[in-house]
């Protein structure tokens, strides 16, 4: 029932976005659903509980079925005869068939040692799966974003095209009335055959990113799909809070359980036991006949001596332990070394962004002067282009520098695991 609510969750899911917006949000969301290993977290439970009813059955009695029939060169006798003892000597051919019932009354806490350290392991199996799936946010960090770069480009290309198309126009009629020199409108629509073919190259170096992004996402995405521009919080806090952190942690509380285990299976049992059987002889061995019996009782059973195995193993167990203190040691090094790297591009992108808006109204001034100037054949269309292409430039630089300051915002967020 769940997974068909799920299905139709991510049906409905599916088709509002591809008709209308996706957001880098749902992105991950999906990416995370869509992924191989997310299925271990249904897996993971399941074998879980068929762990711990494994353990749990060490509670309940267990019992034995056993039968034989033998056949001895000798049997207990007298070496001289007695005529003051009258007993038969049992056969040489014996059988016998038993039932035992074997019940733990103490165990000294090791079941619940058991299960605690099967429940350990089951969390750091699902914590070692979010690690898997959160590895997934740079891979679409930089797909989505340039995906929005791409769109940006394809925008400023098409004004620009439209800009010479209407340049084109006015050409044309300087042409035809002697203001503009002839073949200036070739230079034009030659740039715009020129446009052509990179409006081409974009949508088509578009459409591998949305094909990529798919196979991670799992669905669909329209061409009427419009790509949100995530709003992303400045506060570049050095705070820490990723899912390696957390798998750390229940990786040494995994070993703490299992050394308790360990410990708790050193204690003393206590078993209670019950056979009844049927035999010849029974428990009368001069009783030459089949007989039914019993026998009843209890039992402990204790290592006391193991030559210190439990010992090595406990201390083998915090060396492991010391080796995942090396490791989070080294995360959290790497961690606070690509975060101090995210903060230098971020500042390096905000200071570009500041100079491209200066350089793009410089630019604009001087097309306004070129656009007069070919007005009057003062310029040739060429230079107009030259001049046309530099403010393009300055627009396109602007556009990319925006957007790589929101993917290095969003990585920065990414690596501190918010």
């Amino acid at each position: 029932m769940q997974k068909i609510i799920f299905i139709l969750f991510l049906m409905i899911f599916t088709t509002a976005f591809s008709q209308e917006e996706l957001s880098l949000e749902a992105c991950y969301t999906l990416a995370e659903k869509h992924h191989p290993i997310a299925k271990q977290n249904e897996l993971i439970p399941q074998q879980n509980e068929l762990n711990t009813g494994i353990i749990n059955t060490k509670k309940y009695p267990k019992i034995d079925f056993d039968a034989q029939a033998t056949y001895q060169s000798d049997v207990i006798h007298f070496p001289t005869e007695n005529p003051g003892l009258l007993f038969e000597i049992p056969n040489k051919d014996q059988y016998k068939t038993t039932l035992t019932l074997n019940q733990l009354i103490y165990g000294g806490g090791s079941i619940k040692a058991a299960i605690e350290d099967v429940d350990a392991k089951s969390k750091t199996q699902q914590q070692t799966v979010e690690v898997v799936l959160y590895q997934l946010k740079p891979k679409i960090n930089q797909l989505y974003f340039s995906i929005l770069l791409s769109q940006e480009k394809k925008d400023l290309l098409f004004a620009k095209q439209s800009q010479l198309q209407e340049k084109l126009k006015e050409v044309k009629a300087g042409i035809k009335y002697g203001a503009v020199l002839p073949s200036s409108d070739a230079v034009i629509e030659a740039e715009l055959l020129k446009l052509k073919q990179q409006l081409t190259e974009i949508e088509s170096s578009k459409l591998n990113l949305i094909q990529t992004l798919e196979k991670y996402l799992g669905v669909s995405i329209t061409e009427t799909t419009s790509f949100i521009y995530p709003k992303i919080s400045e506060n570049l806090s050095d705070s820490i809070n990723r899912p390696e952190l957390n798998l750390f942690s229940l990786q040494k509380g995994q070993i703490d359980y299992t050394s308790n285990t360990l410990s708790k299976n050193r204690l003393p049992k206590v078993y209670g036991f019950a056979q009844g059987g049927y035999g010849n002889p029974g428990l009368n061995m001069l009783d030459n006949s089949f007989q039914a019996f019993y026998v009843v009782g209890l039992k402990l059973n204790w290592n006391v001596f193991d030559w210190n195995k439990t010992k090595k193993q406990t201390q083998a167990l915090e060396i492991n332990k010391q080796f995942i203190d090396t490791e989070k040691e080294k995360f959290e090094l790497n961690t606070s070394i690509q975060l101090e790297q995210q903060i230098i591009e971020i500042n390096k992108y905000k200071d570009f962004t500041k100079s491209d808006q200066s350089i793009i109204d410089l630019r604009k001034n001087i097309l306004k002067t070129a656009n007069s100037q070919l007005k009057n054949g003062v310029i040739t269309s060429s230079i107009y282009i030259e001049k046309l292409t530099d403010l393009y430039e300055a627009e396109n630089n602007l556009k990319t520098h925006q957007i790589q300051l929101l993917l290095s915002q969003a990585n920065y967020k990414t690596i501190q695991g918010i």
